[in-house]
């Protein structure tokens, strides 16, 4: 996700009359001067009811100021409603023509654009990413050079990093999730089962050792420190680029985490050079194809996001 004029990774886009949500500080507040919604259609009433009390109670409990809801039963819009607030300091109401932020989900409109390029044959996916974007240099990993392939940068398995430049961090939280998952699957057997116990215990020794040097650490760290993902500097970057290969050069020369298909990494940054790719293999710019595929679905709410552009309707 992101937006063309402050996100390093290029090109965010924003949707309206569909799911959203739009995260803030700002608590959920009851909202005020709520326009009149016409009744559901014949059948839905009841569902509806419930499910409004349910996301109205998610929103308030999680904080959210506005919420963005579309169902549709069988190609025919049944639920359309905004809840809270499009902006927060101007009262302004959530509406189903609010035009929400949607991030990451934009790796998913992507990734159509991807399908129709190898579906009119215009894609390889097993191609190393230089035969499209040359601008992007050749890896290596422990003395090996190695191929990354628009495959592997759909996967995440291309190894290019994504917000957090130190690997040794990376690890950790990898680790971390692995045994939290392993925590939370039933034992097979009494073997399996004692042969767990055990590692709980390890893993709360270690994990108390942790905490320990934690304090200390945190004692002597700077106050304000940020160490969180989506904390770190480049996710607020303001920098403009005025293209997608400009971008690139925010990572482009980054050691790679890992080798290619070996292992699992999100990466918002091998997106980015997803989109260098869907670029040079459509032979228009990036913003344009995808603006074209959306007029072509008849996606008329889907727009970039642009911080600089005029756009109506747009919660903030």
């Amino acid at each position: 996700g992101g937006g063309a004029g402050a996100r390093p990774w290029g090109w965010g886009l924003a949707l309206g009359l569909a799911l959203g949500v739009r995260a803030a500080p700002a608590g959920g507040e009851c909202e005020s001067g709520r326009e009149e919604k016409p009744p559901p259609p014949r059948g839905f009433s009841a569902a509806v009811e419930r499910s409004r009390d349910l996301v109205r109670r998610i929103k308030d409990e999680a904080g959210i100021p506005g919420i963005l809801v579309g169902v549709s039963v069988d190609g025919k819009e049944v639920w359309s409603e905004g809840l809270g607030y499009a902006d927060v300091e101007n009262r302004v109401l959530c509406k189903p023509e609010t035009i929400m932020r949607i991030a990451s989900i934009s790796k998913c409109l992507t990734m159509m654009a991807v399908a129709k390029l190898w579906e009119e044959g215009k894609l390889d996916l097993d191609a190393p990413v230089q035969k499209y974007v040359p601008e992007f240099p050749e890896k290596v990993y422990e003395g090996e050079k190695v191929t990354i392939t628009t495959r592997l940068l759909v996967s995440h398995l291309s190894g290019i990093r994504h917000y957090e430049k130190d690997i040794t961090k990376v690890k950790e939280e990898k680790e971390k999730a692995n045994r939290a998952l392993k925590l939370t699957k039933p034992p097979q057997d009494k073997e399996q089962k004692e042969k767990e116990g055990k590692g709980i215990e390890k893993i709360d020794c270690v994990k108390q050792k942790k905490e320990h040097n934690g304090e200390t650490k945190s004692q002597n760290s700077k106050p304000g420190r940020k160490d969180k993902e989506f904390e770190q500097e480049e996710y607020y970057l303001k920098e403009k680029f005025e293209s997608v290969i400009e971008s690139l050069k925010i990572f482009k020369n980054d050691p790679l985490f890992f080798k290619p298909g070996s292992q699992f990494l999100y990466s918002t940054y091998g997106f980015t050079l997803l989109s260098a790719v869907v670029e040079r293999a459509s032979g228009q710019k990036f913003t344009d194809y995808m603006l074209k595929m959306f007029r072509d679905l008849d996606m008329l709410s889907t727009v970039l996001d642009d911080n600089e552009a005029m756009i109506y309707n747009r919660a903030r």
